[in-house]
């Protein structure tokens, strides 16, 4: 039974309801899984299960044979003898819950160290004490704090200090549009503002802990959507690693464990470029899961996006020439599956910057 894992990437317990079709994400992570393994599936999923894995079985990507239909983490405590692997370690939105005090009486240091760096005035704050070089930010508990400072740097983002895919974050050109923006928050909540980074390229810098040590799993840059992220691109020239490793030294001596990453901005200088670390993503993020599938099928250029689509089912879909062939490294693997029910999907696209383009345009095409 060793190494074999139960997987349950469910992010119901730590996102925000305005992602459409969030609910079915759970679906995502089945290409990096493996035979053996277990993986818990939204119910709705099942209906697209036979094509998801004729895809896979097609393309040579190994995954999971033993699927769940149920997200449940109760069902982690039926499964002992198989390692977890969740989005996220720990109940996000439900403290005192019965997933929140699975979480800790399986790994308190783990989820403290989540729980920890998760905001992001404590990043901020950790930076400061680690001098990891970070944008000017002016972190506060409440609305009521951000009124003592005097020296707001405009234009700069109002940000949720726990957000995720850039719900509730606004960029603010004046004090009028700043105020416009904390009408639309909750008085109560943390808070920061941060001055604007005129950035080339934002990077999302994933690490990966393995017996207690941490190291580099893929640095990728980002494909944004205004300030939601959309996809990645691998690889990157820009690979400044020594910025944020000092805090990934420390979360794993704090107790974190599997897969994390930073967001960096790259930044233009007049002597090269210049690094500015934004947050910690203590969790498997966006990019994890076509990193995931593109190291397990040796694919050494890729990006990903997601697309919009009539078809509300994978039998109604048929890549033909698109799809990923061993043999030339180029095509598209549907990563994220399961969203096809609300019109959506996310796709691997392998191949040069080119190759990807052409495969992009052909794919809209394709699937509207």
């Amino acid at each position: 039974m060793a190494g074999q894992k139960i997987f349950n990437h469910d992010i119901m317990h730590c996102t925000h309801d305005a992602v459409s079709g969030n609910y079915l994400y759970s679906g995502r992570v089945l290409g990096i899984s493996e035979p053996e393994d277990l993986i818990q599936l939204h119910p709705e999923l099942q209906s697209q299960w036979s094509a998801i894995t004729s895809h896979y079985d097609s393309i040579g990507l190994s995954h999971s044979q033993n699927p769940i239909w149920n997200v449940s983490f109760e069902q982690l405590r039926h499964y002992p003898e198989y390692e977890p692997s969740v989005f996220i370690f720990g109940d996000a939105l439900h403290q005192n819950s019965k997933d929140d005090d699975w979480f800790k009486d399986r790994n308190q240091d783990w989820q403290d160290v989540v729980e920890f760096i998760n905001s992001k005035n404590n990043f901020i704050n950790l930076a400061a004490e680690l001098e990891v070089k970070v944008p000017l930010t002016l972190c506060a508990d409440n609305q009521t704090q951000l009124k003592d400072y005097s020296d707001i740097p405009f234009p700069c983002y109002l940000k949720p200090a726990i957000s995720v895919d850039g719900v509730g974050i606004y960029r603010c050109e004046n004090s009028e549009e700043l105020n416009d923006a904390l009408a639309k928050l909750d008085q109560n909540i943390p808070l920061q503002l941060q001055q604007e980074v005129i950035a080339i390229k934002f990077l999302n810098m994933q690490y990966q802990v393995k017996e207690e040590q941490v190291e580099p799993l893929a640095a990728t840059e980002q494909i944004l959507d205004g300030f939601a992220h959309q996809g990645n691109r691998y690889p990157t020239a820009y690979q400044p690693w020594s910025l944020v490793e000092p805090m990934a030294q420390w979360m794993v001596k704090k107790g974190m464990k599997g897969i994390f990453a930073f967001d960096v901005a790259t930044v233009a200088t007049d002597t090269g470029v210049d690094y500015f670390a934004i947050e910690c993503n203590p969790r498997f993020n966006g990019a994890s899961y076509p990193t995931g599938i593109a190291q397990k099928l040796n694919i050494n250029q890729w990006c990903s996006d997601n697309f919009a689509t009539k078809y509300r089912s994978l039998d109604e879909i048929d890549l033909g020439d698109l799809e990923y062939s061993s043999s030339t490294g180029i095509g598209a693997i549907i990563y994220n599956w399961g969203s096809i029910l609300v019109g959506k999907l996310g796709f691997l696209l392998a191949g040069s910057i080119e190759q990807q383009e052409e495969l992009r345009q052909l794919l809209k095409h394709k699937l509207n």
